[in-house]
């Protein structure tokens, strides 16, 4: 019996047994994460390139050739992934935020019989009172793709992940002064 718990033999093997998966889940899960972190910087370059290209006149007509550019350059990246992508325009820069109001009773929130600066004069208060497109000369443009992609390794069944990964990357432009900017002075709305 001495002899045997002296024995060393084998031992190497249940090391190797105890270790191996935690090995592997570390290995696969920093895969994950530098997949992940790769894919955002093919997505955020493709959307810098995609950007710049969306200023130009005419832009809005090709909006969907040049998301469809963006998409096939996170698919070299990303096989099987998809998109979706958003603009909205707004006059100047400083509009993209809610709507300013006066805040009579102090709480933050904009409440009926406040008044209000109606930056895009639909005459109701916005929380974001951009304009769905590419707008027009001299706007500011906030151009947002989404995107859906399938996991590199199976380590999400283990962990409790889905099995697509989901990032995106926004780019805010100004359109090229390419005419003459329709410029409107807000009204300030007592509702």
């Amino acid at each position: 019996m001495r002899r045997l718990a002296s024995d060393a033999r084998g031992v190497t093997i249940v090391e190797f047994a105890l270790v191996a998966p935690v090995m592997l889940l570390m290995i696969m899960g920093l895969g994950e994460l530098a997949y992940d972190a790769y894919v955002q910087v093919v997505l955020t370059g493709a959307m810098q390139k995609a950007g710049r290209d969306s200023t130009i006149q005419g832009a809005s007509a090709i909006a969907s050739t040049i998301d469809a550019t963006v998409m096939s350059q996170v698919n070299a990246a990303a096989p099987r992934a998809t998109g979706a992508s958003s603009r909205k325009s707004y006059a100047t820069f400083g509009y993209i935020d809610p709507e300013p109001f006066t805040d009579t009773n102090g709480d933050g929130i904009r409440e009926k019989g406040e008044c209000f600066t109606d930056i895009n004069g639909n005459g109701i208060w916005d929380a974001d009172p951009g304009i769905s497109g590419q707008g027009g000369a001299g706007d500011a443009v906030v151009y947002t793709m989404t995107i859906t992609y399938p996991r590199l390794f199976p380590l999400y069944r283990w962990l409790g992940w889905g099995a697509n990964a989901t990032t995106s990357a926004t780019t805010i432009l100004k359109n090229q002064p390419y005419a003459s900017q329709t410029a409107s002075t807000p009204a300030t709305i007592c509702t």
